[in-house]
């Protein structure tokens, strides 16, 4: 075998490199060095050859080789280990973010507990406020009670009722007690029955008390020409609470405010001005229709008191013939309860005069 045969191959990295061949010697062995010690192999010509063609030949045939599948299954591989990072990624990202929400959550949980734990101690404070305002309530409204009877007593006679006056203090009072009978009146029970009624409680005692003062300050002359002039909001709140009040309903109230308009309309300023009232005539004829024989009474005295000024009521009310409830007089006139009755006969017999002054009136103008 010739020399010629043998083609001097050098390594890998000596041929990236750029095949430096200067500096190489000869070692004894027949292997070609350089001075770094990279060390050549001698390779027959014609098996490089046969190397060179097969590698041609495998980069000729190589993609016939691997079909248009197996190229999509590397791309789908690809695809999926890349969507493999990416998940992995957004894994880590949730995670991140999970254990970010453990934490608000915690956070919001000791919270919640923190405002129920106050919630429980400021709903003990409610309780506690409530049961001191309740107390706070029925300790005021018993002075009230105790007061005002006391006030309802000292009204009885004359010359408090004017000491009452003279101290200027008579107007707020009425203001307020107007007030009081509305808000009271408007929270009855309409419904509850009138024998289950606690008509002795602080607040009963306390309302009937007003009513009675009032009653009594119309009952003398300075104070009838006072709130006939100077308290209209007051009469207008009575009349009102006696249309609101069912039949059989706190009946003494009823009775007291009767009594106040009947008082009242003993001035000729104070019966011009409750007469002038569309509602008033409508009233009593629904107060002659209940149940309570003492309201039936006074809503007679008070039919009365208005037929005694015949002149001011048939200018104010000219139908007031027809308006009367003439029927239920009669039968009130037939009642065992011996005022009751007699006061339905006087008041006939003014009906009877007041029909006659209105004819002969009628008569003279034509």
């Amino acid at each position: 075998m010739q020399a010629s045969d043998f083609t001097k191959v050098p390594p890998l990295a000596s041929r990236e490199t750029g095949q430096q061949q200067s500096g190489l010697s000869k070692l004894n062995t027949g292997t070609l060095c350089d001075p770094e010690g990279d060390c050549f192999v001698r390779v027959r010509k014609r098996d490089l050859e046969r190397l060179c063609t097969e590698v041609m030949q495998l980069r000729e045939f190589l993609p016939k080789v691997i079909n248009g599948d197996f190229l999509d299954a590397l791309n789908k591989a690809r695809s999926l280990e890349k969507f493999r990072e990416q998940s992995q990624q957004e894994h880590q990202q949730l995670k991140q973010e999970c254990l970010h929400l453990y934490s608000r959550l915690d956070a919001a949980q000791s919270e919640c507990q923190r405002e129920k734990e106050e919630k429980l101690v400021l709903r003990e404070r409610l309780w506690e406020s409530r049961e001191q305002l309740q107390q706070q309530a029925e300790f005021c409204t018993g002075l009230g009670a105790s007061t005002c009877t006391v006030l309802w007593s000292a009204s009885r006679r004359e010359e408090a009722v004017r000491d009452i006056l003279a101290d200027g203090k008579l107007e707020p009072f009425l203001s307020v007690a107007g007030q009081t009978l509305e808000s009271f009146v408007k929270s009855l029970d309409e419904e509850e029955k009138p024998q289950q009624q606690n008509y002795n409680s602080h607040e009963h005692q306390f309302v009937l008390a007003l009513a009675g003062v009032i009653t009594n300050l119309a009952a003398v002359t300075c104070g009838r020409d006072f709130i006939s002039s100077s308290a209209h909001v007051l009469l207008d709140t009575i009349m009102q609470l006696l249309g609101l009040m069912k039949s059989g309903v706190f009946p003494k109230l009823k009775v007291l405010m009767l009594m106040a308009l009947y008082n009242v309309s003993l001035s000729i300023n104070g019966l011009t001005y409750i007469s002038e009232s569309p509602a008033l005539l409508p009233l009593i004829c629904t107060l002659l229709e209940d149940r309570d024989i003492e309201v039936c009474l006074q809503a007679l005295r008070l039919l009365q008191s208005l037929l005694v000024e015949g002149d001011i009521l048939a200018q104010i009310s000219p139908d007031l013939q027809h308006t009367i409830p003439v029927e239920r007089i009669r039968q009130l006139s037939s009642s065992r309860h011996s005022a009751l009755k007699q006061a339905a006969q006087e008041l006939l017999e003014d009906i009877k005069c007041f029909t006659k002054t209105g004819h002969t009136t009628t008569e003279k103008e034509q």
